[in-house]
Parts: C-alpha cells; sequence; structure tokens
C-alpha cells in the first residue's frame, strides 16, 4: 500500500545533525564571549551591594552618596536644556532665512494680482459688503447700452428705485430703460392688466413669467437620453416660460437697427429677490446665473450672451437705504440682520400692511391678537415645534419672509388711479425712452403672455399695501450706518399702535405702580420690556400678625 503525503515537511533530523548543529552554536557563543572579554564589556551588571550595617559612620556615607546623585541629575537636566534650547534658535534662524527669501516673491505675486485695482490695497474686496455691490451695480450700469429694470408683479411701485432710474437717465451714451414685470402668475389677470396702462406711460413695459426649474446643460443632456423614446415634456406650473420670446425678439430689433456691427448690452438690474437671475435663466434656455430664494446670491457682474449680437449683464440686487419704510426694508433688503427680533420685527410690519382675514384664509390659522400669536399657530401648523411641542417662532418667521420674497405668495398692490411723472422724468425723456422699440411687437406680445399665463383668483390674493418707490444707495460715499431719525421715529409709531401686545400691557401696568419718587430714568428699547424694582417693607408692623402668639397675655 502506497504511503499518503504528508501535508508538511518532518521537522525530524537525524542525531548526528542535531550534535553538529549543537557543537557550532557553542563554538559561536564562546567566541563572542572571547571578544567581549577582549573588549572589556561584561554582560553581567555587578550588584551595589551598599553600605555594610557594620561599617562607621553609615548615614554620612548615604547622605553623601544621595547629595552626588542628585548633583549629576541636575547636570543632566542642565545639559538637556541647553541642547534643546540650542535647538530652537537653529530653527528659528532657519526659518528666518527661508522667509527672507521667499519674501521678495510673495510681494510681487500680490502686487500683480491686486495691482490692478488698487496700488495700496493688498487684501482681496469683501463681497458681501454694500460698497462693493454697489460698485458692481455701477459697472452693469455704465457699460450697457439698454437696463432692464425687473420688478415684482406683486409690488411694482414699491420695486422701482427713483435713484437707480434718474442714474441710467443721466448716464453718458443715451442708454435706453426698459421694464420687465416679472411673476405675472402671482398676481389675478385684472391687476398686471391695470399695472402694464400705468407703467407704460413711463417706459416700456414686458410681461414675464421666469421659468424656476431651469436645469445645467449636462442634467439636459442626461434626461433626454433616458426619455428619447418617448417624448415627455414637463409642462409643470413651475417650468412653464412665457414672455421670453417677446423680450428676445425686442432687444434683438434694437441690436439690428444699430449701425456698428458691435453686440447690444443689456444689464438687469432690481432689488434682490425679484427674478434677475432667473429672467436671464429663461432667455438663455439653461442654468447661466445661480438664482434661489436665498437673497444675495448674485455678488458679482456676470456676462451671458444669447444672440450673435445680443449680450446680458446680470449684477447684483440694489442695496436699500435705511430711510425706507419697515415693510419696503423688509421685502427688499438684502442685509436684513440676523436675529429673532429683527425677524419678528420684519413679520409684525408686513402683517400690518394686509388684512388680517386673508392672512387667517391663506394660511389656514384661527384668529390671532398679534404677530407672536400668529406665528405661534403658523408654526404649530408647519411642525416647527422644539423640544416639549414649544412652537419655534424664528424659524416659523424665516419661513413667512421665505413665502413672501420668493415666488410662493400670491399678493397684489392696487395700481395708482392718478398717474402723475416723478421729478426726474419729462414729456422729452418719455417720448426719447419710447423711440427706437417696436410697440406694436410689445404689445402683441405682452397679449400672448396674458393669454398663455394662468393667473390666481382675485378672491384667492392678499391684498398688500404699498408704501411707494423703494430708494436706493448707488454711491459708496450715500451709505451711512446709523438709521435716519424719520425712519426710526416710523417704527416707534407702528409698534406703538399695537396695543394688543402682551408685552406693552406689563409695561404698562409696571408704569401706573410705579411711585412718585425719583428715581433714574430707564431706556426704552423696542420689542423689551423692562421691570423696576419696588421697595417691599417687610417689618413686623406691616405683616399680618393673625396668627401670631401674644406673649403679653398671660393665661393661667
Amino acid at each position: 500500500m502506497k504511503r499518503p503525503k504528508l501535508k508538511k515537511a518532518s521537522k525530524r533530523v537525524s542525531c548526528s545533525k542535531r550534535y553538529k548543529i549543537q557543537k557550532k552554536v557553542r563554538e559561536h557563543n564562546r567566541k563572542l564571549k572571547k571578544e567581549a572579554k577582549k573588549k572589556g564589556v561584561s554582560k553581567r551588571v555587578k550588584k551595589d551591594i551598599g553600605v555594610p550595617s557594620s561599617a562607621p559612620f553609615k548615614e554620612e556615607v548615604l547622605r553623601e552618596a544621595e547629595q552626588r546623585r542628585l548633583k549629576i541629575e541636575e547636570e543632566k537636566e542642565k545639559r538637556r536644556q541647553a541642547n534643546k534650547e540650542e535647538r530652537a534658535q537653529k530653527r528659528k534662524k532657519e526659518k528666518e532665512a527661508a522667509s527672507k527669501e521667499t519674501e521678495p516673491k510673495a510681494k510681487k505675486a500680490r502686487q500683480d494680482g491686486v495691482g490692478k485695482l488698487s496700488g495700496k490695497q493688498t487684501a482681496a474686496p469683501d463681497k458681501n459688503s454694500k460698497p462693493y455691490l454697489c460698485s458692481e451695480l455701477n459697472k452693469v450700469i455704465d457699460a450697457s447700452d439698454v437696463v432692464i429694470e425687473v420688478l415684482d408683479a406683486r409690488d411694482p411701485l414699491g420695486c422701482r428705485c427713483p435713484q437707480l432710474e434718474e442714474t441710467v437717465l443721466t448716464r453718458e451714451g443715451n442708454k435706453k430703460l426698459l421694464l420687465v414685470l416679472n411673476k405675472i402668475d402671482l398676481v389675478p389677470k385684472e391687476n398686471v392688466e391695470r399695472w402694464i396702462q400705468c407703467l407704460q406711460l413711463e417706459f416700456p413695459v414686458v410681461a414675464f413669467k421666469a421659468s424656476t426649474q431651469i436645469q445645467d446643460r449636462t442634467v439636459q443632456a442626461r434626461k433626454s437620453r433616458i426619455v428619447a423614446s418617448n417624448e415627455v415634456l414637463d409642462r409643470s406650473r413651475a417650468a412653464a416660460c412665457h414672455g421670453n420670446t417677446c423680450l428676445t425678439d425686442l432687444l434683438a430689433h434694437l441690436a439690428a437697427s444699430k449701425p456698428n456691427e458691435a453686440s447690444l448690452k443689456v444689464g438687469v438690474v432690481g432689488f434682490p429677490n425679484v427674478g434677475k437671475s432667473s429672467v436671464v435663466n429663461s432667455m438663455k434656455g439653461i442654468l447661466a446665473c445661480n438664482a434661489g430664494v436665498k437673497r444675495g446670491i448674485t455678488k458679482s457682474m456676470q456676462e451671458v450672451h444669447i444672440l450673435k449680437n445680443l449680450k446680458l449683464m446680470d449684477s447684483p440686487g440694489i442695496v436699500a437705504s435705511p430711510s425706507n419704510p419697515p415693510a419696503s426694508m423688509a421685502l427688499r433688503s438684502v442685509q436684513l440682520e440676523e436675529g429673532e427680533e429683527n425677524i419678528l420685527e420684519a413679520v409684525r410690519t408686513l402683517l400690518k400692511q394686509c388684512d388680517k382675514t386673508q392672512i387667517m384664509l391663506q394660511y389656514n390659522v384661527p384668529d390671532f391678537r398679534n404677530s407672536l400669536e400668529f406665528l405661534s399657530l403658523f408654526a404649530k401648523k408647519r411642525g416647527y415645534l422644539q423640544k416639549g411641542g414649544v412652537p419655534n417662532t424664528e424659524q416659523a418667521a424665516t419661513a413667512f419672509l421665505a413665502d413672501w420674497t420668493g415666488a410662493k405668495m400670491s399678493y397684489f398692490c392696487k395700481a395708482q388711479e392718478n398717474h402723475s411723472l416723478p421729478a426726474y422724468m419729462s414729456a422729452a425723456v418719455v417720448a426719447e425712452m419710447q423711440s427706437g422699440w417696436d410697440l406694436n411687437h410689445l404689445k402683441t406680445g405682452n397679449k400672448e403672455t396674458l393669454n398663455g399665463v394662468k393667473f390666481p383668483n382675485q378672491a384667492s390674493s392678499i391684498c398688500f399695501i404699498s408704501k411707494g418707490p423703494t430708494a436706493g444707495l448707488l454711491n459708496v460715499s450715500d451709505f451711512s450706518e446709523e438709521k435716519p431719525a424719520a425712519a426710526v421715529a416710523e417704527r416707534e409709531a407702528e409698534q406703538n399702535d399695537e396695543n394688543n401686545e402682551p408685552e406693552q400691557t406689563a409695561q404698562i401696568a409696571n408704569e401706573a405702580e410705579e411711585p412718585n419718587e425719583q428715581k433714574a430714568p430707564l431706556k426704552k428699547e423696542t420689542g423689551h420690556v423692562q421691570f423696576q424694582s419696588v421697595p417691599i417693607d417687610i417689618s413686623l408692623s406691616t405683616a399680618t400678625t393673625d396668627d401670631a402668639y401674644d406673649f403679653s397675655t398671660d393665661f393661667k
């Protein structure tokens, strides 16, 4: 029978081989010991036998040995610290030498990058600052042949900036000004028609409904490959775009009438959240500019080529002046300060401009006494709750402002009945602004746009009271951090009108109970309640002594 093959080789060896290996190992160890003995290296450590107990002066010898040991350790520590400091000094000198070598190159790179803007400026500009936004807006106005002022159809008069219109009319180059009435799908049709008739008395007006679902070209190509077999078109209300053909044809006709072959530069300006970037994207057909509900997404000028001889330039929003009414600042200002107090104040000012019944029907909330109670009901309705079921009023206020500034809430303002030209305009200026445009094509295009858009019912919209044109800051010198006294007085007057506020009621009650003594005046802050301490006499004479024991009575 054949012996099966083992998986592992056996480690067994013959005795002669094993003895030979052991002999070699002994010889090798002997050789190592001999060499170590010649060098004076001993493997064994001699044990300290110490001081015997019978030795005289044992304590003095041990004390001297301990002092010697401590002295040796101290010297070692000093040498270690000296070496450490020496290495630190060496590294410092190397760093200084390296920085001196690279300093001229860094200076040259900074001068090349920033020297074009300013010879003294060394840091990059802050794109969120108001002076930077004003400078970018002025760049767009200076480089444009035609300036398109985008207006929100829900409040066209509040979206107009007199300073901007006057600047465009007074700039050199005979610039044209065109009004685009955006977001017409959020306003009743009758109101849109009246506003078009009112605004056409000054400038040409184009009715427009921008698409809010325009995607990037790569996304569109990917989707077209997926649905190539069956053509599926997105015909939803948000994806539909109306008025882009009319506006493109109008600008192309003006560009063709130019004597030279240079392209027509069109600047798109307006307050934040009126839909400037959405208008540019709708005319281009792809996502050329970033757009969203958040205010202030566009920070600088951006050029977009529409046709061979037509170029659009997107711009940042106009910075609202602090002298505007609170309602205008809540809707137009991009520099809304963060914090619960300012958001609640903005919501309160917006609620004052509307009918309470329409707000209750729109948000499906019961009757409320003030803005804080409305935000509590609105937070419970939306599910904005904190720990313990407490309504998150700050989150509710942010959602409320997003509805009003974004393309979601349906509200409208009534058009002006008695129209009068502003101080910076005249009949000659109106005739000059109307000349050069194909007005017949504009009128036909607006009719087609109004017939194609699905408008909301007037009963389901909120009637909003407009505060008139909004003042803007176009020059850096116009900016002032302090709010004017008129705006502050108006804010205080509006806040004093709310007599149902629980905070104000508590403050009035405290003032009524306050004794007529000379005390330091308290600083009144809007939105805050300040309580003043009242001295309380807790002496035995004033305390009630019904249950106290009378020790003067002797009971026998």
